[in-house]
């Protein structure tokens, strides 16, 4: 692992009085192969209104150019600092790494593709800070709002958990992520994305950060645990982030698929005790099917479904598969996406 630094931040800020009572953030950035997009993120990060900021890229072994736009960035910029990785040892590893090295009282996670409003770390700050005080507690996730643009133009509205009524807590959240039991009056918006998440360092620390050994679903791993701790999942209704669906072999049917066995297999007991890991594993066969374009086999294991847990299938089903089947249709419509958009969640 290669560090590189420009300037000596941390002795300036000490030397700065202005900055003494302002929290510093870190803002978090993961990036692989991104050098057609790594400038925009950059920017984005750089812009923040916040005045107290420091900018952590981590390289996962970039081929494509990335690091010398990182290395051109950071010799101009001692706000930014670059971390490299001497191989792809994936995102959760990454994001590890992140945490690992953040100096800042609160780490705010962008991906290497996105854009996010100057304003966005401003108000997740303050909105942490406000649900402290009323919670009582620093085990606060809060994620930001926006929308997420497609290859052939559709724009899809991201509202943030708990941005509208009221937020997730502790087994509540863990519930919906794990077999899509929803409580009424609790918003759970567009789930646990990490690209729009901050909380305070020490509550990544806490948790131990990301599970390295899953290439996918470790945003909702994470959530769950932090669920299981008594955590509070907040949102901002402000629409600071912009999304880029890019696509990219993580994401494929077969990766998620595998991703969403493991994080059903590590909570087995907690979904045995609902009665709700038999069907898990089905339905998590018939998301894979689907999206992997077997659909004969996938109307086999429908009809299992059906025959085993006909009130819960059918519940099921008539949220999820027909608003997957309106958004399948609008990001193909003109154009052929490569990506499975899976949401960040089981359900």
């Amino acid at each position: 692992m290669t560090y590189y630094f420009h300037g000596d931040k941390d002795e300036s800020q000490l030397c700065d009085v202005s900055l003494r009572v302002v929290p510093l953030i870190t803002v978090g950035i993961t990036c692989f192969n991104a050098s057609t997009t790594i400038e925009r993120a950059l920017d984005s990060a750089m812009s923040q209104d916040w005045r107290n900021v420091e900018v952590l890229v981590v390289d996962d072994g970039s081929t494509d150019g990335s690091r010398e736009i990182l290395a051109r960035r950071s010799a101009s910029d001692q706000r930014l600092k670059v971390i490299e990785h001497s191989s792809n040892l994936g995102c959760a590893t990454a994001r590890n790494t992140l945490i690992e090295a953040a100096n800042g009282d609160f780490l705010a996670f962008f991906d290497d593709d996105d854009v996010s409003r100057a304003d966005r770390l401003r108000l997740q700050h303050d909105h942490i800070v406000s649900c402290e005080r009323e919670a009582g507690t620093e085990l606060i996730a809060c994620y930001a709002s926006g929308k997420r643009v497609y290859p052939n133009g559709y724009v899809l509205p991201i509202r943030a958990v708990g941005a509208d009524g009221s937020p997730p807590v502790g087994h509540v959240m863990a519930d919906y992520l794990l077999f899509n039991r929803r409580r009424p009056g609790i918003f759970y918006g567009a789930g646990t994305p990490t690209c729009s998440l901050m909380a305070r360092t020490v509550v990544f620390r806490d948790m131990s950060g990301f599970d390295t050994a899953m290439r996918r679903q470790e945003d909702v791993d994470f959530a769950i645990r932090l669920a299981f701790k008594g955590g509070h999942f907040v949102g901002i209704s402000e629409p600071v982030l912009t999304q880029y669906a890019t696509g990219g072999t993580e994401k494929s049917a077969r990766i998620e698929f595998e991703s969403f066995l493991r994080l059903i297999d590590k909570n087995a007991d907690y979904l045995c005790a609902r009665d709700s890991y038999g069907y898990m594993r089905l339905w998590s066969e018939l998301r894979y099917l689907h999206f992997a374009g077997q659909d004969a086999r996938a109307l086999l294991v429908l009809a299992r479904l059906m025959i085993s847990y006909p009130v819960r299938t059918i519940s099921h089903f008539s949220v999820s598969a027909l608003n997957r089947y309106h958004h399948e249709r609008k990001i193909n419509t003109n154009a052929r996406i490569e990506t499975n958009d899976f949401p960040a969640r089981l359900g």
